[in-house]
């Protein structure tokens, strides 16, 4: 059974209502038009599925999530924004949905949570109408950098990546798509990268408040100190670390994210 590392604390939530389909969708955008049914998987607060309903209305659009902690907030949003999407609880493994229900079948940091991401991408594509696309979006957390240094940021990012592995998860997994893909039989891909910067006095404030809450109260911090991997205080020293960082008038970050258009046969 996967684990999801980051769970669904405030913390988490808070990072992901940040998303939209501009900043973390661009290279699908393109492909969208009025009338495309579209599946996001893995939706979390639906910001991001909410703006690709926009985009393709009057097509029918439907969130999942593995856990319906988030699907409250995701349905109260799209509700204020005027678009209909349907929101639902879902195994990415096991898609209620039957075959060729889609046009776009939509995943945002999902692939790099599952233990079998391969089988993954194959259900994706069974939910996916021919001539269809399935466009997924992966962060390489080994390819994160920031200004300046601290060793806090570095002890945060090795244990991160040990906890995800712990979990049989893969947190390095945007150099890992074209890769999976390939395995699960698909042939025509388009792969493509773009990246996360924060960098401005607000983004480091939000994004840095953001980790340190994680570092101390989510299922991040709890499975870290339930594997025996960190304790308390080095989690604190962790948090510690990511407030320092956003308090530095030069401090910056950068995430590379790797990015697949998969069109279907």
């Amino acid at each position: 059974m996967d684990t999801y590392t980051h769970g669904h604390a405030e913390p988490v939530l808070q990072s992901h209502r940040w998303r939209t389909a501009a900043n973390s969708a661009a290279y699908l955008l393109p492909s969208l038009r009025p009338g495309l049914d579209l599946l996001d998987v893995g939706c979390g607060p639906g910001t991001i599925t909410v703006d690709l309903a926009a985009l393709v209305a009057p097509g029918r659009v439907v969130g999942l999530d593995v856990s319906p902690d988030p699907l409250a907030e995701a349905r109260g949003l799209a509700e204020r924004a005027g678009v209909a999407v349907t929101f639902e609880v879902g195994d990415a493994y096991a898609l209620a949905e039957p075959d060729d229900a889609f046009d776009v079948v939509h995943a945002h940091q999902v692939l790099q949570h599952l233990t079998d991401p391969v089988a993954a991408l194959r259900e994706l594509a069974r939910v996916c109408r021919p001539g269809g696309v399935i466009a997924v979006r992966d962060v390489d957390y080994a390819a994160t950098t920031w200004f300046p240094a601290d060793p806090g940021l570095d002890r945060w990012l090795s244990l991160y990546s040990k906890v995800a592995r712990r979990n049989a998860a893969e947190p390095d997994a945007g150099r890992r798509l074209l890769s999976w893909a390939r395995a699960a039989g698909l042939r025509d891909v388009v792969p493509s990268t773009s990246s996360w910067c924060f960098a401005t006095p607000a983004d480091r404030q939000w994004w840095g408040e953001s980790w340190a809450g994680r570092a101390t109260a989510s299922a991040f911090a709890e499975q870290a100190v339930s594997y025996g991997l960190a304790d308390a205080d080095e989690l604190a020293g962790i948090a510690a670390a990511w407030l320092r960082w956003a308090a530095a008038d030069e401090g910056w970050l950068g995430m590379l994210h790797g990015e697949l258009l998969i069109r279907v046969p």
